[in-house]
């Protein structure tokens, strides 16, 4: 359920092609796919890993909820430490390569953690590092890829692209969730990641198939050039009238977002006692609201105007989020399912209309590095929120650390009303 909004625990735009409209048929269109297929595929082996690393935490080791916080803090604490930076470095570095090196990295991180299990040394620290290793590689990789789409895609197609992108996410999001419960329940938290480490090797062959994407950036000299750089970035952020509430509004999200990551396990197992099986379900919830909310996108757009789409979707998110907090164990369970669909699906609209924004509103000379200057302020939230919660959780319980959390999500809807995204039909 991350998101810039959304842009979501590792959202992908795909690299790759010649600019001659991927989305469709043509010379880029095959590059497109077989990219678009790379990361399907690895978001479904992350989504196994979403319910398996938890779960691991929790019933293998038995750790208490802010440990569970710090390990989710580990997987997103690499965009306050090179966020910034991230946005320069891409364009310094062959992508192919970078992609291709990136998903290796994770690959060995992830299946560190079977063959850890298998000789009986794993521990709460292996599982943070590894957190921390996918978490920087992700940066760098995810990064890299927020200049591809609006190179490929024609603007009036965005946001029916980004849709798509979206919709792929939000269905390994609904499948992967249950995939892992049910494999943890059947073989474990750890051998199950093993499924993620091969989702990683698959995208890796994949991207290794595709053509250069042309030379990398020539480099300044000194490390002036960088920090200018990045200044330029932020400038263009802070300064501009719609990304500026849109990036606020973001990490508002993001912080709820990282409080829900580490509470929904603890929550379903510990106060709602949910095997893991149910626990999957429970979480696949996020992707069916993501898929619902991914395919209406371009609909509510074209009806409403994206700026109204916008305040509505911060407004239903907030209003389902409120619901988590106050479901109980057997059918009770269920409040929990449609809060946490709902809220997804509020999440995922917000997502996808202020990423097209910012596609379509930034020069291509500078979209790199405001998507890097955007992530490093929104998803920096994130291992915030998720320390956050985990303190609440160890002082008060699950359920009034869920409750706190939930609350604190009426500050985005709050963002837009309050600004001049308040009057705006269409975002401009």
């Amino acid at each position: 359920m991350t998101t810039e909004t959304v842009d979501a625990a590792r959202t992908v735009d795909p690299a790759g092609g010649d600019g001659s409209g991927g989305g469709g048929s043509g010379p880029g269109a095959g590059a497109f796919w077989r990219y678009w297929t790379a990361s399907t595929v690895s978001r479904l082996g992350d989504q196994v890993t979403t319910v398996a690393l938890p779960l691991i935490a929790v019933v293998t080791l038995h750790a208490s909820a802010f440990e569970v916080g710090l390990i989710t803090g580990a997987a997103y604490v690499a965009w306050l430490v090179i966020g910034l930076p991230a946005g320069v470095l891409v364009q310094r570095l062959p992508l192919r390569g970078t992609q291709v090196a990136m998903d290796l990295l994770r690959a060995a991180a992830v299946a560190s953690v079977p063959l850890a299990a298998a000789f009986g040394v794993l521990g709460l620290p292996q599982l943070v590092v590894v957190a921390l290793l996918v978490g920087f590689a992700s940066v760098l990789f995810d990064v890299g890829n927020s200049t591809f789409l609006p190179a490929v895609v024609p603007k009036e197609q965005l946001t029916s692209r980004n849709s798509l992108l979206s919709g792929s996410i939000a269905a390994t999001d609904l499948a992967g969730p249950s995939l892992g419960g049910v494999l943890v329940q059947l073989v474990g938290g750890a051998a199950s990641m093993l499924l993620d480490a091969v989702s990683y090797l698959a995208s890796a062959a994949l991207l290794g198939t595709l053509p250069s994407l042309g030379q990398p950036a020539a480099r300044p000299t000194g490390g002036a050039g960088m920090r200018e750089q990045i200044r330029e970035g932020w400038r263009f952020v802070t300064r501009h009238p719609v990304i500026r509430p849109c990036v606020a509004d973001a990490t508002a999200v993001n912080f709820v977002c990282g409080g829900l990551m580490t509470l929904t396990p603890v929550f379903l197992v510990r106060t709602l006692d949910a095997p893991a099986a149910a626990v999957g379900a429970l979480m696949a919830t996020g992707g069916l609201g993501s898929l619902l909310g991914a395919a209406a996108t371009p609909r509510l757009v074209a009806r409403f105007g994206s700026g109204t789409a916008l305040r509505w979707a911060a407004v239903v998110a907030t209003a389902f989020a409120l619901l988590l907090p106050l479901a109980g164990p057997g059918w009770a369970t269920l409040v929990f399912a449609l809060g946490n669909a709902g809220f997804s699906a509020g999440v995922v609209v917000t997502s996808i209309v202020t990423r097209t924004h910012r596609q379509t509103r930034t020069p291509p000379e500078l979209l790199s590095r405001v998507m890097a200057t955007v992530r490093f302020v929104s998803w920096g939230a994130i291992p915030v929120g998720a320390l956050a919660a985990g303190a609440a959780a160890a002082a008060w319980g699950p359920r009034t650390a869920l409750l706190l959390v939930a609350v604190v999500s009426v500050v985005s809807p709050v963002i837009l009303l309050a600004g001049p995204i308040r009057r705006m039909r269409e975002l401009a």
